[in-house]
């Protein structure tokens, strides 16, 4: 069987995400979102636990996530878990854990929500993305 990485998340941004462009020009958003998970403890006292999670978005996504994200927003991610690695400026070897956007939706606040799902890899990016439900109308 072949191996499944994926990540879904719901959680709320700590800081509004970071844009920038990579040297061929694609888009990249950074950003942070809080999960929360609440507890009661062998204590019977509730107990609230918050695990952060590093974002990255890719092209479409990224431009979406930047125009419209921002610190407080409630967010539906989904991706995959990819851990790198580079040297400080000690020259000690660092790591860090992120999660690449494939998908992400925001909620938790008034009006139509905004969705994204497009393509996350760099080659991907010039192609045009699929038509929307709303673009199949006949009139």
């Amino acid at each position: 069987m072949a191996g499944v990485n994926k990540v879904i998340l719901v959680g709320n941004l700590g800081a509004d995400p970071e844009v920038k462009f990579l040297s061929s020009g694609t888009q990249v958003a950074n950003f942070r979102i809080a999960t929360t998970e609440n507890r009661v403890n062998r204590s019977g006292e509730k107990v609230s636990l918050t695990e952060w999670h590093r974002i990255v978005a890719f092209g479409r996504l990224a431009e979406i996530c930047g125009q419209y994200l921002n610190k407080g927003k409630q967010v539906y991610i989904e991706g995959r878990i990819r851990t790198r690695s580079w040297e400080d400026k000690e020259g000690n070897r660092r790591f860090t854990t992120e999660i690449i956007a494939a998908q992400m939706q925001m909620l938790g606040a008034p009006g139509a929500p905004v969705e994204g799902s497009f393509p996350e890899k760099e080659a991907d990016i010039d192609h045009e993305p699929s038509p929307g439900p709303d673009d199949d109308i006949p009139f």
